[in-house]
């Protein structure tokens, strides 16, 4: 669980759907320092498979882990570059 990250940001994105939840998560993984995790909340159930898929085939970031709880979907991403 997100316990196990130092997270050093959370972005909100609750209430946009595709493809504003990857373009903003782009948005402030380029913002943040090497190795830094950045937590994203969601309300769309397409987030799952839009953030995974992106951060697969990014550069400089991983996906660590997608959790689904109350209705808000998080998602944990780490910048590797």
């Amino acid at each position: 669980m997100s316990g196990e990250f130092n997270i050093a940001e959370t972005l909100d994105v609750k209430g946009a759907t595709c493809p504003m939840p990857v373009v903003k998560t782009k948005g402030a993984i380029d913002d943040l320092s090497s190795g830094a995790v950045l937590e994203v909340l969601a309300t769309d159930s397409g987030s799952m498979s839009d953030l995974d898929g992106w951060a697969t085939g990014a550069d400089g970031v991983e996906m660590l882990e997608q959790v689904e709880g109350d209705g808000v979907y998080r998602h944990y991403v780490r910048k590797t570059e």
